[in-house]
């Protein structure tokens, strides 16, 4: 299991997410990594998820960085 931010943050995608995310640069990647570990820390709702399947939580916060970036 990867440790750093960057790693868990792609873990977390689906296979065609992180093909996606792995093309993009580095700083990029850092910068999302950086906004999901806010989103997995921010939220409440994450932190249920998170004691029920924590794959779950990331999983669910990915989507919603993703889905902030693309808008």
């Amino acid at each position: 299991m990867p440790t750093d931010a960057i790693g868990r943050f792609m873990a977390a995608l689906d296979p065609d997410q992180r093909a996606a995310i792995g093309a993009k640069p580095r700083a990029e990647q850092q910068q999302l990594a950086a906004a999901w570990e806010r989103e997995l820390e921010a939220d409440d709702e994450l932190d249920t998820l998170d004691e029920l399947s924590p794959p779950a939580a990331e999983a669910e916060a990915a989507r919603r960085v993703l889905h902030r970036e693309a808008g």
